[in-house]
């Protein structure tokens, strides 16, 4: 086998866990090697280090498969790494779909796998594991037995690979649609034209963290539990209004909500699962709305679920300048003709605004406007947010780390004139696991803010 051998100048990341040996960080390689083939790491003093598969056509030129030797990435070796994948899952996921292979922290760099129930979604990314294609198929249809593989190796960073963007049924006969179960609710996922491989998976955990946010809003509307008489004599419980009328409605104590970035609807959902009075659905896509109003009727929430197709940079600026328009014209020494129609569209405000937007910074360069783009959604978000609300907001960026997203946000609130009080923070959930040392596994920030106005301290 090849040999690569690194520079005696280079950092010790290898040694701390980290899989990737980039192109400036070797010496030189003995042996001749087949782009995608397995290749031996030694340090400079030819002590071997790790096994890993080499591209010269890429900056990470070598990704780590093994810190043993390893002669072959065969089927034997991929039915043992995913046995592995699936006794970690089926300890902390007690449901039919989550990921099942997350690349470099499943110690599979450049493969991605996620299982809907009895279908998988493969993502082949790199050269390296497009090689395995077949001992890959034949490992995955061993160790879990699928009706269907779909390959969804649709995405750019192939092309830096030297690879095309593939997409297509690689075994069995996949349908395109899938119904799975995610916090007890269920999702259709579109396999073939949803997002990446059709559902992110990252965000299961926390979705179920927005439960407490969704109900205890009654009293704001003047709502209460009372004692009534019966029929027989006896007395029950019931919500009352101001005007001492029984309410009837079942979510009288449910939050309303605003999901931006929807696409299938997940957080609507859970809003929805977990007592949300009224949740507006807001994506710029008509195929995701599509697919959200689908999940919508399928959970039974139809009722209590408005979809918006916009902008949602647009659509929160709107509904702001609506609000400060209305807020002006309310004031006492405003000297304004009510009979003129607002200008502004829009001016609603909601007890929770949930902000899960794409990835702003997907390079290092495009950092500075991300950063504006996080800034502006959180400014607007939070203005729209009733007193004592909370705004939920996250980045999927992995160049927007933790402290700058958190210090975005701050001065996000310093010109909205609020005070944010932190109440959860999150990453990705147990089927994304973090390998120590490998910060480019830590992409996921998740918040939760309680939105205060300084005005009303």
């Amino acid at each position: 086998m090849a040999r690569v051998i690194l520079q005696r100048s280079r950092k010790k990341r290898l040694e701390k866990g980290h899989p990737w040996i980039f192109k400036n960080e070797i010496e030189s390689v003995e042996g001749n090697v087949e782009p995608g083939a397995l290749v031996e790491i030694v340090d400079h003093r030819h002590r071997y280090l790790a096994t890993g598969y080499y591209n010269p056509a890429s900056q990470i030129t070598v990704r780590v498969v093994s810190y043993t030797p390893l002669a072959a990435m065969d089927t034997a070796f991929f039915v043992r790494r995913f046995t592995e994948c699936l006794k970690h899952r089926e300890r902390f996921v007690k449901e039919d779909a989550y990921r099942l292979v997350y690349g470099e922290a499943d110690f599979l760099p450049g493969l991605i796998v996620d299982k809907f129930g009895e279908v998988l979604v493969v993502q082949l990314l790199t050269l390296g594991m497009d090689r395995c294609r077949e001992q890959i198929v034949a490992a995955l249809t061993e160790v879990l037995h699928p009706v269907g593989i779909y390959e969804r190796s649709d995405v750019s960073v192939r092309e830096m690979e030297g690879l095309e963007q593939v997409k297509g049924p690689i075994f069995g006969e996949p349908p395109r649609h899938v119904i799975v179960t995610e916090n007890g609710l269920q999702i259709e996922v579109d396999i073939e034209q949803g997002q990446k491989t059709g559902y992110f998976f990252d965000q299961r955990e926390n979705r179920a963290s927005i439960k407490p946010l969704m109900t205890g809003w009654g009293g704001r509307s003047g709502i209460a539990l009372q004692e009534l008489p019966t029929e027989d004599g006896g007395v029950r419980v019931a919500p009352v209004n101001r005007n001492g009328k029984e309410v009837t409605f079942p979510y009288w104590d449910g939050a309303t909500v605003l999901e931006c970035f929807s696409h299938t609807g997940s957080f609507t959902l859970h809003a929805c699962q977990y007592g949300a009075k009224k949740v507006t659905c807001l994506d710029i896509s008509e195929h995701a709305i599509e697919s959200a109003k689908r999940n919508v009727e399928l959970n039974g929430f139809t009722e209590r679920v408005e979809f918006v197709v916009a902008d949602a940079f647009d659509y929160l600026r709107s509904q702001v300048k609506g609000v400060e328009e209305r807020t002006r014209r309310a004031a006492q020494d405003a000297k304004v003709d009510t009979s003129v129609p607002l200008t502004a569209g829009g001016g609603r405000t909601w007890d929770v605004v949930i902000l899960d937007p794409p990835a702003f910074a997907k390079t290092k360069a495009a950092v500075k406007g991300a950063c504006r783009g996080y800034k502006d959604i959180n400014l607007h978000g939070m203005k729209l947010v009733n007193e004592g609300g909370y705004l939920v907001t996250a980045s999927c960026s992995y160049h927007m780390r933790p402290d700058l997203f958190l210090e975005t946000i701050l001065e996000a609130a310093e010109d909205a004139g609020k005070v944010l009080r932190l109440v959860e923070w999150r990453a990705a959930g147990k089927d994304h696991p973090q390998i120590l040392g490998v910060d480019e596994g830590h992409y996921l920030k998740f918040a939760i803010f309680e939105v205060r106005s300084k005005d009303a301290l």
